[in-house]
């Protein structure tokens, strides 16, 4: 972090950087669980969720590289082994071992939520004192809350063709 940056900054960047690092775990592991579902996916409109997961994954990415980038700018140390990245996120990675589109739907929508209130967390923590974090919590947490609305419009979507397939078996 420069000097005018620390000048006016009052925040305990130490416990920022933590949640950054929290963050990060979590931007990996939610990027792997994208795009493992993707891949494993299987049950109707598969075709249609497939490309949107890919895109959540390379989304989740882009976030991770952020929030790398400030944990460096602010002096940090990323985490640096893959190992860590469970034992520092609050948000759970759930493998895909049922890969019913349903299914697969619902884990990456308890990710997105857990996301919600992570970035919700860094804004409230930055809020009037790290500009720059807070402009990029508020930017990932758009992008979150957007996944969360795709995912869930995918889930009515599916649950309206199963109404529509009871209706026509009667």
């Amino acid at each position: 972090m420069g000097k005018k940056a620390i000048d006016i900054a009052n925040i305990d960047v130490e416990k920022l950087i933590q949640m950054l690092n929290e963050a990060l775990a979590e931007e990996w592991l939610a990027y792997y669980q994208y795009w493992i579902g993707a891949r494993m996916i299987e049950g109707p409109m598969r075709s249609e969720v497939e490309p949107e997961l890919l895109l959540h994954a390379t989304e989740e990415l882009g976030h991770a590289e952020l929030v790398v980038n400030r944990i460096i700018q602010l002096g940090g140390t990323p985490i640096l082994n893959p190992a860590d990245w469970t034992s520092f996120a609050r948000c759970a990675y759930e493998a895909p071992t049922d890969p019913y589109i349903e299914e697969v739907l619902k884990q990456n929508l308890e990710g997105e939520r857990c996301a919600i209130q992570r970035y919700e967390e860094i804004a409230e923590f930055t809020s009037g004192k790290d500009h720059s974090t807070y402009q990029m919590a508020v930017s990932i947490l758009n992008d979150e809350l957007e996944h969360e609305h795709d995912i869930e419009d995918f889930l009515r979507d599916i649950n309206r063709l199963k109404e529509d397939i009871k209706k026509f078996r009667l």
